[in-house]
């Protein structure tokens, strides 16, 4: 077997595969023998018919696939011994062969290249930072998170924005009476805070136990037949039968008193002995949001690095036709409209997958498996961090991580977050970073625009 590879161009090639009989005979003897164990045939046992039968009905089907198993070995040998920097996969070009006449057999394939270019950062290449401002009101608002969460249900006299009330509903009639046979709930609940009208949620203000207040739920609660069932205790189908106003007895109104910031608190959050007092409770929070933060700012580091480096490099060469017909290829069921429309974005996606691939190899950068197992423990850990936990026990982070790692496709994407952290980080030191304080609000809306 001879094969060979042409340049047309920087970014095409044509290789030529040459296939002589010796190269796949005994490959195809081999099978046949095989066939001939398994093939049933009229008038012969199983295993007993004539190889020559065998031959005649199978030897071409046979050899065509033993000799493009034997091509597609011996090409992929060929690429990777030759380090051929292809994109996507050989396209194979007309050919004549003649399988149930000829011996020996050539066969070609358009290749398509990848271009040749160099990227170089040095500290004269300047790439913006931004680095997220961390604000008291961020703080506090985590801090009241972890209060709430260890704060206690209180029996209180008068009602406060987000108490809870609990008393007797009862229907009234169109003079405000209470309805003869009309519906009644005991023990009816509700937070009049959470009522879609202001007006109607005025009425509840100052109130006190024991009072009886006039509204209309169906009002207040804009007709949600979700909220106004489970508050009348009756199927949504029921709701629209009760436009009315009603009558609520208050009985009970508790409230949620957020837990005292001591070490208890300090310790159940961070762990014991981290923070002593509330100020230095605060400034770990502080360091907490910060950190998750920088997470974010590495990110947006590398979107903006891409595109400089782009610019810096400028539009890369490819071979056009040979790419879309590798594209068309990988999507036939989309179909050319498909190509057509998406192929630039695809090419932008490829050039820095090709530049990203440069800048992973100039700075030696490998990835372990305990480097994937970090970053799905590390991933887990920030998501119950938006949950307001920060403390939570390793045992949970890993049994957490554990199930992550079993979906390839979780595996694939903790790679490329572990390749891109470790980029980011490397890069940094590069390139001059030029720092630019930002509000979270603001950096957030550079995303959505």
């Amino acid at each position: 077997m001879n094969i060979s590879l042409q340049n047309v161009n920087n970014v095409s090639a044509v290789l030529t595969v040459q296939i002589e009989k010796a190269d796949y005979q005994e490959k195809v003897e081999k099978a046949l023998k095989t066939v001939r164990q398994r093939v049933n045939m009229p008038g012969f046992r199983k295993g007993m018919v004539p190889m020559s039968l065998v031959k005649k009905q199978f030897g071409t089907s046979v050899m065509i696939e033993e000799i493009d198993k034997l091509m597609q070995e011996k090409v992929n040998a060929y690429i990777k011994d030759n380090q051929v920097d292809m994109l996507g996969a050989p396209l194979p070009k007309e050919n004549n062969a003649n399988f149930a006449a000829d011996e020996n057999f050539e066969f070609s394939f358009d290749i398509a290249l990848a271009p040749q270019f160099n990227v170089e950062l040095s500290n004269n290449d300047t790439v913006d930072y931004y680095d997220i401002d961390v604000t008291d009101e961020m703080v506090e608002q985590q801090v009241n998170m972890y209060r709430q969460r260890n704060g206690k249900y209180e029996k209180v006299e008068d009602y406060q924005d987000k108490d809870m009330l609990k008393g007797l509903l009862a229907e009234l009639d169109e003079n405000g009476n209470t309805k003869e046979e009309g519906m009644q709930v005991e023990g009816a609940v509700m937070m009049p805070a959470y009522m879609k009208n202001d007006e109607q949620k005025a009425i509840f203000n100052g109130a006190k136990t024991n009072t009886v207040l006039v509204f209309n739920p169906s009002v207040a609660f804009d007709n949600n037949e979700a909220e106004l069932a489970s508050l009348l205790k009756i199927k949504k189908e029921e709701v629209a039968g009760y436009k009315g106003n009603f009558s609520f007895q208050i009985e009970e109104i508790t409230r949620m008193v957020p837990g005292d910031l001591n070490q208890e608190l300090f310790d159940q959050v961070l762990g014991a002995d981290v923070a002593h007092n509330e100020d230095e409770f605060r400034a770990k929070v502080r360091e907490s949001i910060a950190s998750q933060f920088v997470a974010d700012s590495d990110y947006k580091f590398l979107v903006d690095l891409r595109n400089y480096v782009m610019g810096k490099i400028g539009k890369l060469e490819f071979a056009d036709d040979l790419m879309k017909r590798i594209m068309l290829e990988n999507n036939k069921e989309k179909g050319e409209e498909f190509v057509t429309k998406n192929y630039d974005k695809s090419i932008e996606e490829l050039t820095w997958h090709l530049i990203k691939e440069k800048l992973v190899k100039a700075n030696d950068i490998k990835v372990e498996d305990k480097d994937i197992t970090a970053m799905a423990k590390e991933t887990t850990r920030a998501q119950f961090a938006q949950y307001g936990m920060i403390n939570v026990p390793d045992e949970l982070l890993e049994n957490y991580s554990k199930e992550m790692l079993k979906k390839s496709e979780s595996v694939e994407a903790l790679l490329n977050r572990v390749v891109e952290a470790k980029l980011s980080q490397a890069l940094k030191g590069q390139v001059n970073l030029n720092h630019k304080p930002i509000s979270a609000e603001d950096f957030n809306k550079m995303f959505q625009e």
